[in-house]
Parts: C-alpha cells; structure tokens; sequence
C-alpha cells in the first residue's frame, strides 16, 4: 500500500498553481500583444506586465478574497433557499398532478387578467358530447 505524504501533496498543487498562473500570463501577454496594439494603438507588454494585469483584474473585479463557491458548498450554502421547491416538497402526489395539469393548460396564480381566456376558449370550442344519463 503507498503512503502518501501530505507535504508532497502540498507541493505539487501549488506547483500546479504557478504552472496555470504562468499560463494564464503568458496567454494574456499573446493575446495583449496582438490585439491591443493594433487596435488602441497602446504600447506591447512583457510577461511580469501581464501578470500584473491579472492581479489588478483579480482585485477589481474578483474581489480579493479567494474561493467563495468553494466555501458556499463546505459549508452547505449550495442548498439555496427555493420556496417554490419547498412548497412541491411539501405536496402530495395528487397536488403536484393538479399543479402540472395548472400550468400546462394556463391556470396558474400567475395568470392574473388573462386566464379566463383559456377556460372560455375550451368552453366554447369543447366538441365532446356530454354523457347522457338514463
């Protein structure tokens, strides 16, 4: 059985981290320096200028604390407080047919002026006969 060793762990992922890091760097100098200075006329930048970039864009529009989706799911804020699905949980199986039926054929709370139309159109044009009792 192999022992794994917490702090060759550690290592490798933050030397993942400076490789994507790198990366993104590098990408952004490319693609500065081909679309900016022909298109702004703006001075070509370097690797560390880039990188500078990502940071100032990280804190401008990333805020700068770090991973929040992933604190969101640690600490189970991924269940999110939906009261139109606590209201389906809470229904029997015959309320949640009734509410499908509702909103298939345009009767739901939604529809404040304008349900009618729908009730009166079936009314009128309903081509089954009655059944007829002896």
């Amino acid at each position: 059985m192999k022992k794994h060793v917490f702090g060759v762990h550690v290592f490798g992922v933050g030397m993942m981290g400076l490789a994507a890091i790198a990366g993104f760097s590098a990408i952004t100098m490319l693609l500065w320096n081909w679309l900016v200075p022909g298109i702004f006329g703006f001075a070509a930048i370097n690797f560390w200028q880039a990188l500078g970039l990502l940071v100032l864009a990280r804190i401008l529009f990333g805020g700068i604390g770090g991973k929040r989706w992933m604190r969101g799911r640690h600490m189970g804020m991924h269940k999110h407080h939906n009261p139109i699905r606590e209201k389906w949980m809470k229904m029997t199986p015959e309320e949640r047919q009734e509410f499908v039926k509702d909103r298939r054929f345009g009767h739901h709370p939604f529809e404040h002026d304008f349900g009618h139309c729908r009730r009166d159109f079936d009314d009128r044009f309903n081509t089954e006969e009655p059944e007829k009792k002896d």
